[in-house]
């Protein structure tokens, strides 16, 4: 035990004297080895008389002195720095005037907009029922009003149209897939049957040209129908979003109008309000009266543009069916060239038809 006590003192020996140490910083993590100030060198772990881990000093009895490192910066969790262009904080709040400003100014729009709109749509509510209630007067255009119901019962019609042609054509479709294959099991049976060979073949070039002028009708068939769903569908529903966008003009400004006539003699004293009132007014007013100029004027330009196209598709009908169920090969294929449809080829008729 005497010759460990030399060694531990030989290796006391070996350390710097205070004078040197006093200004060196030892790292390492707390409770390990650190130099006292002037009092003697505690460790964290001292040797007992049985060689165990113990709390005594070593040598002088001397309790372990409270270290005097620093302690390591815990470097797994770095602390983020701060962006230079990120604005100061205080206390959690944004102390930047630009992003607060923008802030408050966005924040004051949206709830600017949210608020006109509650108030256009209550309004508007309490006019359509008031409305049908019969407790309110609606601005009425008999004129007008009567074409655009003329012009919504005429889409109806040609919807139906277009649903029969659809449903006519897929029929003929049938048709003409089956008089292809009835003109290919005839042409076979004429090469195995030799005593019936010329009926066969008689029968199958008739199914051939059957087929023939059935694809060019189904080419004519589906010219109409491409033609007048695009009328339906597309000219006629942009014209109906406008009378859509004018009944909803009619409806706020009618609303507008019996909030003035409601309010105007409350507000004799509040001439601000009374003003805002009337700018309202004025505002829809101006927008009703525009919605329905720009109805007026494409309604008249749609039953121009119905007209013309209804009137060369009704043509190409008429000629191309009367042209195939009188056997007139010519003149079916002549119609179908003078309205610039192209004919397609026999093997294309079914990828044609899916495609459509």
């Amino acid at each position: 035990m005497a010759e460990r006590e030399r060694s531990i003192h030989e290796m006391l020996k070996d350390t710097p004297s205070m004078n040197d140490s006093c200004g060196a910083v030892h790292t390492g993590t707390e409770g390990t080895i650190g130099i006292g100030s002037g009092i003697g060198i505690g460790m964290g772990m001292g040797i007992g008389m049985s060689g165990s881990a113990s709390s005594h000093s070593i040598g002088t009895g001397i309790p372990l002195s409270t270290s005097s490192s620093l302690p390591l910066r815990n470097h797994s969790a770095p602390t983020t720095p701060m962006s230079p262009t990120s604005p100061q904080t205080s206390n959690g709040f944004l102390t930047s005037t630009d992003g607060s400003s923008s802030l408050i100014r966005t924040s004051a729009s949206k709830i600017d907009s949210i608020k006109n709109w509650s108030i256009s749509t209550y309004k508007c509510t309490r006019q359509i029922m008031l409305e049908k209630l019969g407790k309110s007067q609606r601005t009425v255009d008999s004129e007008l009003e009567a074409q655009i119901e003329q012009l919504r019962e005429t889409q109806r019609k040609y919807l139906s149209i277009l649903r029969l042609t659809r449903a006519f054509s897929s029929h003929f479709q049938h048709v003409v897939v089956s008089q292809q294959a009835l003109a290919d099991a005839f042409a076979d049976l004429a090469q195995k049957n030799p005593e019936l060979q010329k009926e066969f073949i008689c029968n199958s070039e008739t199914q051939r040209n059957l087929t023939k002028n059935g694809e060019l009708l189904l080419n004519a068939l589906n010219f109409f129908i491409s033609s007048v769903n695009t009328l339906c569908n597309k000219t006629i529903d942009d014209t109906l979003l406008t009378i859509r966008q004018y009944e909803t003009a009619r409806i706020e400004f009618d609303a507008y109008r019996m909030d003035l006539e409601n309010t105007k003699p409350e507000l004799t004293d509040a001439a601000a309000s009374l003003e805002e009132t009337q700018r309202s007014y004025a505002h829809h007013k101006d927008l009703y009266e525009k919605l329905r100029g720009d109805v007026a004027v494409k309604m008249q330009f749609l039953d121009e543009n119905r007209i013309k196209v209804m009137h060369k598709q009704l043509i190409l009908l008429h000629n191309a069916i009367a042209a195939y169920f009188s056997g007139n090969a010519m003149a079916l294929e002549s119609t179908l060239k003078q309205f610039n449809i192209k004919l397609k080829s026999p093997n294309n008729v079914t990828g044609s038809w899916l495609e459509q």
